[in-house]
């Protein structure tokens, strides 16, 4: 084969391989203009190379985060090396749509790529090629797997009856609010509070019932809270409550408020209607505790203060309970 077909053929090969390689292959000038626009660029975009030779490729792509990519792509001008993006850190550079059947849940293609100088017989880098590879099936593999071990570690600090916290979640930020109040001696009340009679209303009712007057305290007690504020199910009818910032006077304001509130409530569960009231106690952080337990123990016997003296009522601890 003589040496000029042979060469003809290799420029053939090249060609083709261009056009049908699975990866975007653009080049663009010092200006930003577009050089070459490969097969790949062709299909996702649905402009033709003709199209958008010699045009500005943000006039082109207006989604292209311009001051990202030129921080990216003007060091590869400058100091001649190669420059990498991830799409963890930018989602894609050029907003295609997601047509892949398997992973038909992303609106877009998600991208990461790389960006080659090239090179004059010079040395001069002034052209610059960026190979965009379709990483949407990493991506989308890699986002639902966060997003299911997300939704596990919410179940495992989640109480399922009530939504609140639970019981062991609850108390590592009661223990990490304690830290914080021995080193700032700032301001904090613990509440609990659990619903009188409550064997009654599960006679009554059966278990069901007694479910139904357990999510219903949980929903006025949700309504109630401040954001800065974490709320959990102790345990049975028992619940708890974190209330940071917040002094006796105002504790005394927040558990009134709520035990007149669930008071005037009703539950109505199975064609009935349920009226319950709960009794409530609450202790405010002081120097005097040396651990988290003795200030559940605290709030814990003032709430037995106000079960053991007529229940539906809110008390508040002081040193004289422990006599």
């Amino acid at each position: 084969m003589p040496a000029a077909d042979f060469d003809m053929n290799e420029i053939h090969w090249l060609m083709d391989m261009f056009n049908t390689v699975d990866v975007g292959l653009v080049v663009l000038d010092r200006d930003y203009k577009v050089c070459i626009w490969n097969g790949f660029m062709e299909n996702h975009s649905g402009l033709l190379p003709s199209a958008v030779k010699d045009k500005d490729i943000f006039d082109l792509f207006p989604s292209i985060d311009e001051q990202w990519f030129r921080s990216k792509t003007e060091s590869v001008f400058v100091l001649k090396n190669r420059s990498f993006t991830i799409w963890e850190q930018q989602p894609y550079i050029f907003k295609f749509k997601n047509y892949r059947p398997i992973t038909g849940k992303a609106d877009h293609m998600y991208q990461s790529s790389t960006i080659i100088p090239l090179s004059t017989i010079t040395g001069e880098v002034g052209h610059i090629c960026i190979i965009i590879y379709d990483v949407t099936d990493e991506a989308m593999n890699k986002l639902e797997l966060e997003q299911a071990n997300h939704k596990l570690e919410q179940m495992s600090r989640t109480d399922s009856l009530t939504t609140l916290a639970n019981r062991g979640y609850w108390e590592s930020t009661l223990r990490k609010e304690f830290k914080r109040l021995q080193r700032s001696q700032g301001i904090c009340s613990l509440l609990m509070f659990d619903i009188d009679y409550f064997k009654r209303v599960n006679d009554a009712y059966g278990h069901s019932g007694g479910d139904e007057a357990i999510r219903h305290i949980s929903d006025l007690l949700k309504k109630t809270l401040r954001e800065t504020d974490t709320a959990g199910r102790y345990g049975g009818e028992e619940f708890v409550v974190t209330l940071v910032d917040t002094d006796v006077e105002g504790a005394q304001i927040f558990a009134e408020r709520l035990r007149s509130l669930i008071e005037k409530s009703s539950i109505f569960y199975d064609n009935k209607q349920i009226q319950i009231t709960v009794s409530v106690g609450f202790a405010t952080y002081t120097s005097d505790f040396k651990k988290h337990e003795e200030w559940i123990e605290a709030a814990d016997t003032a709430l037995y203060h106000s079960k053991e003296t007529g229940r539906n009522k809110v008390t508040g601890y002081s040193i004289e309970m422990k006599k």
